[in-house]
């Protein structure tokens, strides 16, 4: 249990630092580069599943069988999964309920975070 815990937090650090990723080029593309929120949602989320795919390989999962093209299909196939999440999520918290999309951003990254950890988990442990 003690290497349960251990990679959980090693998931959990390298996810904090995929989501400021995230989050800081939401900003940016949304108020510097003038794009609409939910496209902006998109490609930040995007940038950061690829450099967070890179950091579980090399530093979360140990051991992780993800060179084998069915992980890779798994890891990205729940990643897009996540995508589709996220942007239900920011387009419901904005547009259906007036949340400021940095607050919504949030949200629902922590409700994808979760959905993350269990699908890839699974995928890198094939």
């Amino acid at each position: 249990m003690p290497s349960r815990f251990h990679e959980i937090l090693r998931f959990l650090l390298v996810g904090g630092g995929c989501f400021l990723l995230d989050y800081g080029l939401l900003y940016i593309l949304t108020e510097y580069a003038g794009l609409y929120y939910l496209l902006s949602s998109g490609i930040s989320f995007s940038i950061s599943v690829f450099v967070n795919y890179r950091l579980c390989l090399i530093y979360v999962f140990h051991g992780a069988s993800a060179e084998t093209h069915r992980a890779k299909i798994l890891f990205f196939g729940s990643s897009i999964a996540g995508l589709a999440l996220n942007q239900i999520l920011m387009w419901v918290l904005v547009d259906g309920l007036s949340v400021y999309y940095m607050l919504a951003k949030i949200i629902a990254a922590g409700i994808v975070t979760v959905w993350n950890y269990v699908l890839k988990r699974r995928a890198l442990r094939s």
